[in-house]
Formats: structure tokens, C-alpha cells, sequence
């Protein structure tokens, strides 16, 4: 009895402190918790299999607002990556400061996602985001772009505004400001091509200024119900500036055009979209949790990576998804997939054309609100998959992302949020 008594105090005196310092502000703890066992074979490769989260969706955070008065809100929020199964951490996610309105919206500073990842389609229309049936990357049907820009898990836009606006009548919509007026802030953080290629392969990274470089990103969206039907339609544009290092290249600067749509009846939702990319910079990569490169720095042929949405550096292409699902009871089935087209030239003018094709299906089901557990087979067919200058590289850090050709993964997993 004593000795409860005792971690009874001893936990009242580390608490207070924090009570204490938290006077008006609430601090919520959250986060995720996913594991999952994949097999992949490549076409001609022994099979590979892990138990661990390659894509990245673990993480813990912390949530935080402050009441100011008259519908004002200071906000914050620290969140941190990890891989279950590896017993590592991962990258810093989200890391902003800012203010939010119930008449108009809501702004953040610091480190944030973009408005192509979490607000006008991208993950918000993918089922599988965060896992290894995921579309981005070696699903090969959503831009990953490891400088943040695009649907790529686990990528973040360093020193950026951000900000949402309320929906009225339906609208809203979000944009993104990434000031780099910074000679000094590397979008890479390390290798060889600092200042060429954005960083973000699961370390520090993802696009930030270098040499006077301003990206930004616009986004808008409009929802309506109509005789028991949702229909969401969406669009957006994302330009990444090119830097001087990558100007001296013949790099130009990077557009992304996106339109989308989804429409739900009753258990059955259609969901769509289609990315047009000219002149790719951070398009040209993937992010090591949208490749599954578990290990950026194993030897090639050593790994499960593969970045198949990936344009020539340089170069233009066009990325079509397609999702559909279906709810039963406590379960939802999922079939989707799409094709990415990197058209021929860019940066090296011989380089050839490549394309992915792929189709998904699987299932997710939902033991309670917060705990789940999925699984379903990918299976991804790419054409000259060594035609383009990155020749299965992730340009961030030369790490191979071994583009051996046609891909499958068989994958179950379970997933608790809290």
C-alpha cells in the first residue's frame, strides 16, 4: 500500500509542472502504432519479406491550442516518425505554430504537409496511404516526390506558411508559401547533390530555400450533397522553383496540374485523379517511405524499394488513380490502381520514356475505432523501367530504388491510432 502511495506522489509531482505550465492551453497527446508483413517479388529477384512499417505510418505527437477569445485559437503542433518492427525513428513531422478561425480558417508556420498531400486529393482519396499498397511511389500512381510537393508518405515543407480557409457554401480552399530567401537553408542536409535535389529520403530534408529558390502550392475544393449522394471535386497547382545550382543544370522550374473528383452513394464511393508534370524537379524522386526503400543505404538488390511514379529528371509526364470502395459492415474493400507515364528526355536528352502500370485490391477492417487490421495483393507492370537518367535512382541521396521491373506485394497489417 505504501509503495502505491508513493508512485502515486511521485507521479502527482512530475505531473504538476506540466499542469502548471499548461494553464489555459490544452495538450493533447496522439499518435499511431502500425506493424505489417509484406512480400515482394520482383520479376526475376528471390522474394523479399519484412516485418516493420517501411511506409513510415507510425508516429507520435503532440496537439496543442490555447483559446484566445471571440473565435481566435492559437495552435500548435510536434509530431515524430517511427518504424515499428526496426526500432528506429524516423523523421520529424509536422513542427508548426499558428492561429485558426472559425470565420476564416486557419494559418501555420513551420513545418507542414501540402495542401496536394492532405487537403485536394493525394492521401485523402487513397485507402492504402501509409501502407505498402499505398499509390504514391512503388504503387506507381500518385506523385511521391520526396521535396513534399506531392502524395509521397512520410515528406513535409520545411519553412512554410500555410493556410486553410473556412468552407462556405461548400468551398474551400488552401495555400502554401515556402520563402527562400536563404542561401544557407539546404533542402538536402546531406550527399553529394546538395542543392541540386530535394532531400527527404526518411531523414531531415524534404524542400526547403537554397539560392533565393519560392516554392508554392494552391488548392481548392467544393463538397455537396444531393439526394443521399457526395460529390467532392478538387484541383490544385504546384510550382517548385528552380534553384541556381539547379538552373547551371538546364533544370527549369517544376509545374504540377492536378484535378480530381469523388463521388459516394450510401456503402459505394468512385474516387479519381489526374496529375499533368512539366519539367520535374522533386517529381523525379520518391520518398524512401513512398519507395519502401527500407534502408535507403542497403547495397542494390539488398532492398524492397522501387519509385515508380518517378518522372525523368527534367522531363514531363502525366499520372492518372483511380479508386473504388465499397463498406460492409465493419469492413471495406478497396480495388484501385492507374499508370504513370515519364516521357522521354529531361535533363539527359536521350533518356527514354517509362511507364507503370497497376492495379491494387484488399481489404480493411475495423475491430473499434480506433484499431483495424488490412491487407491485399499489388501487382505493378513497368515498361523500360531503366530508360530515364535516374535509372532507378532516389536523386536525394543517389540510393538506389532498385526499378527491376514488373513488381508484386502481398501484405496483411494492423493498425491502432490513439
Amino acid at each position: 500500500m505504501k509503495k502505491k502511495l508513493i508512485a502515486l506522489a511521485v507521479a502527482g509531482a512530475l505531473a504538476a509542472p506540466v499542469v502548471a505550465s499548461a494553464q489555459g492551453t490544452n495538450v493533447t497527446i496522439f499518435g499511431r502504432v502500425q506493424a505489417e508483413y509484406s512480400l515482394v517479388d520482383f520479376s526475376g529477384t528471390p522474394s523479399q519479406g519484412a516485418l516493420q512499417d517501411n511506409s513510415r505510418s507510425s508516429r507520435w505527437g503532440l496537439h496543442i491550442t490555447e483559446d484566445l477569445g471571440n473565435g481566435l485559437k492559437a495552435n500548435a503542433r510536434l509530431e515524430q516518425g517511427l518504424n515499428a518492427g526496426s526500432g528506429s525513428a524516423t523523421t520529424p513531422r509536422e513542427q508548426w505554430v499558428g492561429l485558426s478561425s472559425n470565420n476564416w480558417g486557419d494559418v501555420k508556420f513551420g513545418r507542414v504537409q501540402s495542401p496536394f498531400k492532405d487537403f485536394a486529393g493525394g492521401m485523402t482519396i487513397d485507402p492504402f496511404a501509409y501502407t505498402t499498397l499505398q499509390a504514391g511511389g512503388s504503387g506507381g500512381t500518385m506523385s511521391a516526390g520526396a521535396n513534399g510537393l506531392g502524395s509521397g508518405a512520410n515528406t513535409f515543407v520545411n519553412s512554410a506558411i500555410r493556410f486553410d480557409s473556412a468552407t462556405i457554401e461548400g468551398f474551400s480552399f488552401a495555400a502554401l508559401l515556402m520563402p527562400g530567401d536563404a542561401n544557407s537553408l539546404n533542402p538536402l542536409q546531406q550527399g553529394s547533390l546538395a542543392g541540386f535535389a530535394p532531400g527527404g529520403l526518411g531523414i531531415n530534408g524534404n524542400t526547403g530555400g537554397r539560392n533565393g529558390e519560392f516554392d508554392g502550392q494552391a488548392a481548392a475544393k467544393y463538397h455537396a450533397d444531393f439526394m443521399g449522394m457526395g460529390f467532392d471535386v478538387f484541383g490544385g497547382y504546384s510550382r517548385d522553383n528552380a534553384n541556381q545550382t539547379q538552373k547551371a543544370l538546364g533544370l527549369k522550374t517544376e509545374e504540377v496540374w492536378r484535378v480530381g473528383a469523388s463521388w459516394s452513394i450510401e456503402n459505394f464511393k468512385l474516387s479519381g485523379q489526374y496529375e499533368n508534370i512539366n519539367n520535374a524537379i522533386g517529381s523525379s524522386t520518391c520518398s524512401s517511405a513512398a519507395s519502401l526503400t527500407a534502408n535507403p543505404l542497403d547495397a542494390p538488390g539488398s532492398g524492397s524499394g522501387q519509385c515508380n511514379s518517378a518522372m525523368n529528371a527534367g522531363g514531363d509526364g502525366n499520372i492518372w488513380f483511380a479508386s473504388g470502395q465499397y463498406r460492409l459492415g465493419n469492413t471495406t474493400l478497396v480495388a484501385q490502381g492507374g499508370m504513370t507515364k515519364a516521357h522521354a528526355g529531361g535533363l539527359d536528352a536521350a533518356a527514354g520514356a517509362r511507364k507503370a502500370d497497376s492495379f491494387t485490391v484488399g481489404a480493411i477492417h475495423s475491430l473499434s475505432k480506433r484499431t483495424s487490421i488490412f491487407g491485399g495483393y499489388q501487382h505493378v507492370y513497368v515498361t523500360n523501367p531503366s530508360g530515364g537518367v535516374n535509372n532507378g535512382q532516389n536523386l536525394d541521396t543517389l540510393a538506389p530504388v532498385y526499378a527491376t521491373g514488373n513488381r508484386a506485394t502481398y501484405t496483411v497489417g494492423v493498425r491502432h491510432n490513439f
